[in-house]
């Protein structure tokens, strides 16, 4: 569906540190301007957007990319979102492809391969564009955290603590470890979020890994917590924010039911380090990840979206992606941020891109 023309919305002159990178030319697709999307074309009338909760609102919704291809490689597959230096939006598929999105027409304007130290494909994840333009990429499969170029050259890779690693060199499940990636305001911590429990943990409690810069460029392992996610649902984004704390996403799939998913603001102080903690089982003495629901996503005006399989809500799909893009009004204490939805290249599930407002 053609994302529907949004209305002029003021932006504030300067932002915090995690906004700072931030363009001023930052487009629909964004959230931020103006401009509605060359590639969507003429838009039907359709609903304007409107409140998901008290504290987030989705202003409308894009499937222009959906079950496309750009220089032969599919449009898709997406896990995650980032915002360039330059103001462009960094779209990782976990096929191994890291785009970049023109952001004013949301057409795809280049995309390199990335691989491992063996030339191997990635089950890539989480996403940040660093202060020097580097990209550090998460991947499932060990798991593990890459240094990129622009170019998709690998330039580096993150020490793993031996207890995350995939079964049997660890305690992880595959295919549940690295999905959230983030760095958090100041640039000094990366923060990584595993989507399922480890073996010995209570079923629910899942750890998030930091690192922290040192006097280069270079991150060291740092402090590790435990966060609680809702019964039945994985977490797989986050997205820091200008006073310190995060965003996360969770989300599940009921197969005759579809997905569910919800976005909660997160606050690491007062949280117990939990690196020598060996079973995670919410005990005395270990405080958890401080969580606040802000919207399940169910509750959201569909706004005329449609849903290719069963959905509690037909805007809703497989979001996996979510970056932070700017911020309004004069408190600066909202955002917009934008999510993408990952179609695993099916027939059943589409590649939409959400614009919200989210207050904190």
């Amino acid at each position: 569906m053609p994302m529907p023309m949004p209305m002029p919305m003021p932006v504030p002159t300067s932002l915090r540190s995690v906004l700072a990178a931030l363009a001023a030319g930052l487009a629909a697709a964004t959230c931020l301007t103006a401009a509605g999307p060359a590639i969507a074309g003429p838009a039907p009338a359709q609903p304007r957007g409107g409140a998901c909760s008290s504290a987030v609102s989705v202003q409308r919704f894009s499937d222009a990319l959906d079950k496309t291809t750009y220089e032969g490689t599919v449009v898709g597959n997406f896990s995650a979102l980032a915002v360039d230096r330059d103001g462009a939006i960094a779209a990782l598929s976990d096929r191994s492809a890291l785009f970049t999105l023109d952001p004013t027409t949301l057409r795809p304007r280049s995309v390199v391969p990335l691989a491992d130290e063996s030339g191997a494909a990635l089950d890539s994840e989480g996403l940040v564009v660093d202060r020097d333009g580097s990209r550090l990429v998460s991947s499932e499969t060990e798991p593990s955290v890459r240094r990129y170029g622009r170019d998709g050259t690998l330039l580096g890779r993150l020490p793993v603590p031996d207890a995350l690693r995939v079964a049997p060199a660890g305690r992880a499940t595959a295919n549940q470890t690295f999905e959230a990636l983030t760095l958090l305001p100041g640039g000094r911590t990366l923060l990584a979020g595993m989507e399922g429990a480890l073996a010995g943990d209570t079923p629910g409690l899942v750890r998030l890994q930091t690192w922290q810069r040192d006097s280069h460029r270079d991150f060291r392992l740092g402090h590790q917590y435990g966060y609680r996610t809702d019964s039945g649902l994985g977490l797989v984004e986050a997205a820091a924010v200008p006073d310190g704390r995060f965003l996360v996403l969770e989300r599940g799939f009921t197969a005759g039911v579809g997905n569910t998913v919800r976005l909660y603001l997160a606050d690491l102080r007062h949280a117990t380090d939990t690196s020598r903690v060996e079973a995670l089982t919410g005990q005395d003495g270990v405080r958890l990840v401080r969580k606040t629901l802000l919207a399940d996503l169910a509750d959201c005006p569909s706004l005329g979206a449609t849903a290719k399989q069963p959905q509690p809500n037909p805007l809703l799909d497989n979001i996996e992606g979510m970056a932070v893009t700017g911020a309004t009004g004069t408190t600066r204490d909202a955002l917009r941020v934008l999510l993408v939805s990952d179609d695993n290249q099916g027939a059943t599930q589409t590649t939409r891109l959400y614009c919200l407002r989210v207050r904190l």
